[in-house]
């Protein structure tokens, strides 16, 4: 990877921690992000943090406001039902090709993932946890998915990914936490590996569009719960 010029660390570096913010609700939805409260957080100038801002508008994180600046992207049921049923089609598809595609080493990949995600490690605080268990999860449906091939197709899914990521957290923070919820995910990933080794892609594919929408009912009830607060 090229290295990145000052200016430009400066403003990706901004771009990084913003998102974090917003993805883990630091920023609620609907807020309204001062320049000057975020010059002084981040420690930037307003150049490189409207940068940042517009990368984030383009994601449908922020959204701009003529003449009065940005502020959070709303969070709704519908848009999360959306973009988890597109996450699942797509990844089930993404599966199928790689099922087609996918050579020894593509297995090797998964299995080596497979066996990170599932060791229990003793971390210290919560957040390290969750930290670590996400990004193991999100390393192992990579390497699923790293099987099809297409540039493109993988471009799409990272996108879907990121708008997902808001409502993710959510169901994150309520099934980390959760040796019984670790448990059936434990389950689904193995079940899932099973399908996928045995090059069944009819199977597989199903799986992995039933396992990607079962934080759905979930997230469903966490935003039913905090509608008011969602939408002020």
């Amino acid at each position: 990877m090229e290295e990145l010029e000052p200016k430009q660390k400066s403003t990706f570096d901004g771009y990084e921690r913003l998102k974090k913010d917003i993805i883990r609700g630091v920023f609620p939805a609907g807020q309204k992000l001062l320049m000057s409260a975020l010059k002084d957080r981040y420690g930037l100038g307003v150049g490189p943090l409207r940068e940042a801002l517009s990368q984030l508008v383009a994601e449908h994180l922020v959204i701009a406001i003529n003449q009065k600046g940005y502020r959070v992207a709303p969070m709704s049921l519908e848009e999360m039902r959306d973009i988890y049923d597109a996450r699942a089609n797509l990844e089930a598809m993404i599966l199928t090709l790689a099922i087609e595609r996918g050579d020894d080493s593509w297995e090797a990949s998964i299995l080596a993932r497979t066996h990170t995600l599932s060791k229990v490690m003793e971390l210290r605080t919560q957040e390290q946890m969750l930290e670590i268990w996400d990004s193991r999860h999100k390393a192992f449906h990579s390497a699923i998915a790293s099987g099809c091939g297409s540039k493109h197709l993988l471009q799409l899914r990272s996108q879907l990914l990121d708008q997902a990521e808001r409502y993710r957290h959510l169901w994150l923070k309520s099934t980390v936490f959760s040796e019984e919820a670790l448990r059936q995910k434990r389950v689904e990933h193995a079940t899932l590996v099973d399908a996928i080794l045995a090059r069944d892609a009819v199977k597989a594919s199903a799986l992995m569009r039933e396992h990607l929408m079962t934080p759905v009912p979930i997230i469903s009830e966490i935003i039913k719960n905090s509608m008011p607060a969602l939408h002020a």
